[in-house]
């Protein structure tokens, strides 16, 4: 047994309560250091829109420390994985380190991806579909605080959404599902995708099935990877 193992509940407590002051410093260091960038990052974002205002006074300033606070948990993120990597490794077997090693990289990347996807491929068909509804009487006057909540759910969503193969290859590895359980469920598994995309997209139906789509396809990629690792499990 090792001495992570033998630790009291209290030394636990203790160890568990030093990782997480230390995040949070980091994290309040990294997003002061974001806050001065805060207001170019903004620009950047309703560049491709034009002007956008906010209606109320505080509005600006809760978006600036919204995005530093956010950019400041991406700066810390690696010191933050670093010290709980530290806090939890001592306890996991060989094996169970060796499944972190290949899924966490992995699942970070998908994420990134979705990230990006969402972002630079999503956003703009987004905006530009539903702006195209106004016109000379019908002016869009989009606030601040909606704006970056529209941006910031898609590209989330799209990040998280990205992560299905690999939650299915896992679930696969744990025998928790197989290929067939999935191929003979594709029909609940697709009205139960378009039901999470209405839940985690704006209340319009074209980013709804903007999300739907990718999603779809990445439940076949899904798929395609539970059958090589239910093949692997049976040799």
């Amino acid at each position: 047994m090792n001495e992570h193992k033998e630790l009291s509940f209290t030394e636990h407590l203790d160890e568990f309560r030093g990782v997480l002051i230390k995040s949070i410093i980091a994290v309040l260091i990294t997003t002061c250091f974001s806050f001065s960038f805060a207001n170019a990052f903004i620009e950047g974002l309703i560049r491709p829109i034009g002007k956008i205002v906010f209606i109320a006074p505080q509005e600006a300033f809760v978006s600036n420390v919204l995005i530093a606070l956010l950019a400041g948990l991406l700066l810390a993120s690696p010191f933050v994985f670093y010290q709980a990597w530290n806090f939890i490794s001592s306890g996991l077997q060989e094996n169970e380190k060796k499944y972190i090693f290949i899924y966490g990289p992995v699942s970070f990347v998908l994420f990134i991806a979705g990230a990006c996807f969402g972002y630079f491929a999503i956003v703009p068909i987004g905006l530009k579909f539903l702006l195209g509804f106004g016109s000379e009487s019908l002016v869009p006057m989009i606030t601040l605080s909606k704006y970056i909540s529209f941006i910031g759910m898609l590209t989330l969503s799209f990040g998280l959404s990205f992560e299905l193969p690999i939650v299915i290859l896992f679930l696969t590895k744990l025998g928790l599902i197989t290929p067939d359980f999935l191929s003979d469920n594709r029909k609940i598994a697709i009205v139960l995708i378009f039901i999470v995309a209405a839940l985690i997209t704006p209340p319009d139906v074209v980013t709804q099935c903007l999300m739907a789509v990718p999603l779809l396809i990445l439940y076949e990629i899904g798929i395609f990877c539970s059958r090589i690792a239910s093949r692997k499990r049976d040799i």
